[in-house]
């Protein structure tokens, strides 16, 4: 009996893998080679007036809840945020180093950095040291953003899929905290709030993130 068991998991194991590692083949993708160039450029100004990025740049507070989790009231005008989740609560003033913030507040910073991106990656493609290609994609338009410097991992690229109209619908994820790359996500979910729009669904694959966006002003 115990031999048929030891057996049995065995067997489990196995499929299990070779299951992952099939899903691995298939979902996999390799990083596309954009082209740079005015193209590029245009699209992503093309984007940037249908989300109303000049709206965003106004604002001077956004409050949100990210998959249920985590609660961030973020104070952009003056560069901080209050962080909780479980029983946290960490103010945080982003205008420090990184290198000073004990493990509760690195753990908090951590938390904003990824959160406040699937709230606001969209308005972040003309940050410093981000670079913009084209690539051709199936299902709409496709702008390719590299973050060379910035955030806690530089070097992550983004593929944003734009209809026709320039608003994003979805993007395809390579990045050094995800195995898989070419993940994609939709972004859905859309609302305006002061005339400056937010995606609060992702949905994925293997996983959907929900976004809440409580409050701006």
């Amino acid at each position: 009996m115990k031999k048929k068991l030891i057996q049995f998991f065995t067997i489990s194991l196995v499929i299990i893998a070779a299951l992952g590692i099939t899903v691995f083949v298939i979902v996999d993708k390799p990083l596309p080679a954009g082209t740079l160039g005015p193209e590029a450029e245009e699209l992503a100004d093309e984007m940037l007036k249908a989300i109303n990025k000049e709206g965003y740049d106004t604002l001077s507070y956004i409050e949100f809840v990210f998959r249920n989790s985590h609660y961030h009231k973020w104070d952009k005008k003056n560069n901080a945020v209050v962080v909780k989740w479980e029983d946290q609560e960490i103010y945080l003033d982003l205008n420090r180093k990184m290198e000073t913030f004990n493990l509760l507040e690195l753990q908090a910073y951590e938390y904003f950095i990824n959160d406040s991106f699937w709230v606001v990656a969209p308005y972040k493609v003309r940050d410093p040291g981000v670079i913009r290609s084209t690539v051709e994609v199936d299902n709409g338009r496709g702008l390719l953003i590299t973050y060379s410097t910035g955030g806690l991992t530089p070097g992550d690229s983004y593929l944003w899929i734009l209809d026709e109209n320039g608003f994003p619908k979805a993007w395809k994820l390579w990045t050094s905290n995800i195995p898989v790359g070419g993940l994609e996500f939709s972004w859905d979910g859309w609302v305006i709030m002061n005339d400056v729009w937010f995606s609060n669904l992702h949905e994925g694959l293997f996983i959907n993130v929900p976004v809440e966006v409580l409050s701006v002003r």
